[in-house]
């Protein structure tokens, strides 16, 4: 795909999704089964208007049915499924489009998700684009009955190891997506559809209080320190903010943040989107915070001059002021937490470091912690 968006200075291709390669594969197939002839290429328009001619692999026609694969492609994207053959297997039926999944395409297994449990994890908007794309093929054949799709990719049980599928309830591949079509490197909307299906997957299996975290670091911690179980977790990356909206949005109760103190610092100045190309800070607010709590200027100035959060913990240990330090930034971080969330639920935090445990809990976080205790047992 030879389109291109510029991103930290950088020149980078944009790619397109499991869902347009579905549909290419789809319309193809069509094609191939209602005129009798091979299909090498066959073109189609994203949802987000961006016209792509895609190459056809491995056709198969045969006198009921016709299948054949595009390959996809995530341009400089780091994507797991760049590469994998999504293929279409169409067939006659008397009459609609239908649209199903086989090898190596998912099967969702709990609520919440863009499809309802047993479906195939092929979304909404492809679904439309392969319904869409065949309904065109039969249309310009005459053709007044209906067709069946299934689409699959041999790889996709093994793909979906390295995606959150498993832990979304999708089991068995992976899932169809896209919504524009086109894949963004280092897409923020991917991520951000991601935590919103984690969220609502959970409020409609009636979760109400949920745990969240930015990342592995996160899980470990829950589960070897903590004791907690990561049943009730969900990932949310840096997208702090973002989380809670959407928490609030789908009528949680309580969200209980379990997070690293190089992330969590950021929140003491009111950062929610804690990636370290929007924002730092992290050593201003400690020092902001060592002068809150009443220390020296010496000793804030120290914050100043440490490279990592675990060498500025070290240095407030040796000042014997950590607790103090602590107990002012997790005031903060609560009081950033209840302005995003506007009422709209409860949300705590409990900030930690790999090498030195737990360093501070915000008010009402250990009684969110028991509460999840009691939920577990």
């Amino acid at each position: 795909m030879d389109r291109y968006i510029y991103r930290d200075q950088k020149k980078l291709r944009l790619g397109y999704t499991t869902g347009v390669c579905a549909a290419a594969a789809a319309k193809a197939a069509a094609q191939m089964l209602l005129t009798g002839r091979i299909v090498e290429e066959t073109g189609l328009v994203t949802p987000g208007g961006i016209p792509l001619t895609l190459k056809i692999e491995d056709p198969l026609l045969e006198e009921t049915r016709a299948r054949c694969a595009v390959r996809k492609d995530a341009g400089d994207d780091p994507d797991v499924t760049d590469g994998a053959c999504i293929y279409a297997c169409v067939e006659k039926i008397s009459s609609g489009m239908e649209i199903d999944g086989g090898e190596g395409v998912g099967r969702v297994t709990r609520p919440g998700l863009d499809q309802p449990v047993g479906n195939a994890a092929i979304n909404s908007v492809p679904r439309r684009m392969m319904e869409e794309a065949m309904r065109e093929i039969a249309d310009d054949c005459g053709y007044e009955g209906g067709l069946r799709a299934v689409i699959s990719v041999p790889e996709g049980d093994r793909i979906a190891a390295r995606t959150m599928n498993g832990e979304l309830g999708i089991v068995g591949g992976i899932s169809i997506l896209g919504t524009s079509g086109i894949v963004e490197p280092m897409s923020e909307r991917a991520l951000l559809d991601t935590i919103r299906a984690g969220i609502s997957m959970h409020s409609a299996q009636g979760d109400s209080h949920l745990i969240i975290t930015p990342g592995n670091y996160g899980e470990t911690f829950l589960t070897a320190r903590l004791g907690l179980d990561l049943e009730h977790a969900v990932k949310c990356s840096n997208y702090i903010g973002a989380a809670i909206d959407m928490a609030c949005e789908f009528g949680l109760h309580s969200l209980l943040l379990v997070g690293h103190l190089g992330k969590l610092v950021k929140l003491g100045s009111g950062i929610m989107n804690t990636h370290s190309s929007c924002a730092d800070g992290r050593m201003e607010t400690l020092a902001a915070c060592v002068l809150l709590a009443g220390g020296d200027a010496g000793l804030a100035r120290s914050m100043l001059f440490c490279n990592t959060t675990d060498e500025a913990v070290e240095v407030l240990r040796r000042a014997d002021f950590l607790a103090e330090t602590m107990a002012q930034l997790t005031g903060r971080i609560r009081a950033a937490l209840r302005r995003r969330a506007r009422g709209g639920l409860s949300a705590e935090a409990v900030v930690f470091s790999n090498r030195f445990g737990v360093l501070g809990m915000t008010e009402g976080a250990e009684a969110l912690i028991r509460l999840h205790r009691r939920t577990e047992e």
